[in-house]
Formats: structure tokens, C-alpha cells, sequence
């Protein structure tokens, strides 16, 4: 397997600018991708959408970088980069959200170190936290 460098990565697998890849794709390690992917879902290490990269499908990574097109939800446990030529229509969940100026971007994105709770319970739970009534107000009620 060639070893390709991917926005200053190694990355140990690569689908190339004139390929056309479907289906689910699950690896272990890191994928550039310059060609075309499309398919239900697309699970990596490290995940690096080249600038002529085209995504349709859902991805789960632990970082992810984008210079190219993604149409599909990002699903990130660290960190997701998008670079001033990505295109990304999709939600993004990550605890760590990188955007760079010229980025084209329609979704809702989820900051938080905890991916697994929606970020509206996450806040309405901090908010109820410790909530204290004044005594002074119950006392004018």
C-alpha cells in the first residue's frame, strides 16, 4: 500500500482523484480520499477529504480534515477540521470544530465533549444544576 502525505498526515490508504468507490466502507488507520465516495456510511481513524474529494454518506471518525465536497453527517470524537475550500451540507457533532475562512457550511453543529447526549439536554441539565430559588423572592411570592 503507497504512502501518501494528506495535509501535513500519513495516510496508509487513499482513494485516488479518478476513483468512484460505494457501499460501507470501515477501516482501521487513515483514508485521503480524492475521488468520489458514496455509500450509507464511511468509518476511519483519521478521515482526509481531499480538494477534489465528493462524499455522499454519513462518517464516523475520530478526526476528521476537508478540503472537498461532503454531503452527509460528520460524526467526530476529536476533531474536525474544515479547510477554506470545503463544502459541507450535514451536522456536525465534535468536541473541537476548526473553520476557516470561505468555508460553504449548512447544518447544525454539535460542540461537546460528550457526543453521546444531544447538546439541549447537556445545557438544560447545567442549567437545572444547583438552581437555587432567592429566599427573598419565595418570601414576595
Amino acid at each position: 500500500m503507497a504512502i501518501a502525505k494528506s495535509g501535513g498526515d500519513i495516510a496508509n490508504n487513499i482513494i485516488g482523484p479518478n476513483s468512484y468507490f460505494t457501499g460501507k466502507f470501515l477501516i482501521n488507520g487513515s483514508l485521503r480520499i480524492d475521488g468520489h465516495f458514496e455509500g450509507k456510511y464511511l468509518q476511519a481513524d483519521q478521515l482526509y477529504v481531499g480538494p477534489t474529494g465528493k462524499l455522499r454518506t454519513n462518517i464516523n471518525a475520530t478526526s476528521v480534515i476537508v478540503e472537498g465536497l461532503v454531503l452527509g453527517n460528520i460524526n467526530a470524537t476529536s476533531r474536525v477540521l474544515l479547510m477554506p475550500t470545503a463544502k459541507i451540507l450535514g451536522d456536525i457533532k465534535t468536541p473541537e470544530l476548526i473553520i476557516q475562512n470561505g468555508v460553504i457550511l449548512e447544518g447544525r453543529c454539535t460542540i461537546s465533549n460528550d457526543l453521546k447526549s444531544s447538546a439541549k439536554d447537556l445545557l438544560e441539565a447545567e442549567y437545572e444544576k444547583n438552581k437555587k430559588i432567592p429566599e427573598d423572592f419565595i418570601a414576595r411570592s
